[in-house]
């Protein structure tokens, strides 16, 4: 049985490489050690949706896309809207963290008890606890 901490990424966490010249699963590693890195079903959908729309944004997503595919755990959720499946993973205990630069999904997260991992500075994760 794994005793890794599972670590939710949304949208823009796994658009950070790119948009922003983070160092995501590195920069979890330095916060968290070893980590399983999870995702809802819909946020690998809105990837694809966004990667089709071309530009810096769709690039950043088709990166995101492609990290999420090899290096992440795909799970099914009740929601298909990507922010609400992040929260449902959070409110029902399945995952320790979610990665999000989304204000408004970090606050319902929080309001999860969910501790909230976030871009601090420039290129810096930083943990927000509930």
């Amino acid at each position: 049985m794994s005793t890794r901490t599972r670590v939710a990424l949304d949208t823009s966490a796994l658009m950070m490489p790119v948009e922003l010249d983070v160092r995501l699963f590195e920069e979890l590693e330095r916060l968290l050690d070893s980590f399983e890195p999870t995702i809802p079903q819909a946020v690998l959908e809105e990837l694809r949706r966004l990667s089709e729309k071309g530009g810096q944004e769709g690039m950043a997503a088709t990166v995101g896309h492609d990290l999420a595919t090899e290096r992440c755990l795909v799970v099914d959720t009740e929601a298909s809207y990507a922010d609400d499946a992040l929260v449902e993973l959070a409110r029902e205990g399945a995952v320790d963290y979610v990665v999000t630069n989304d204000r408004p999904l970090r606050d319902r997260v929080l309001e999860a008890s969910r501790p909230v991992i976030a871009l601090r500075g420039r290129n810096k994760l930083a943990i927000t606890q509930p």
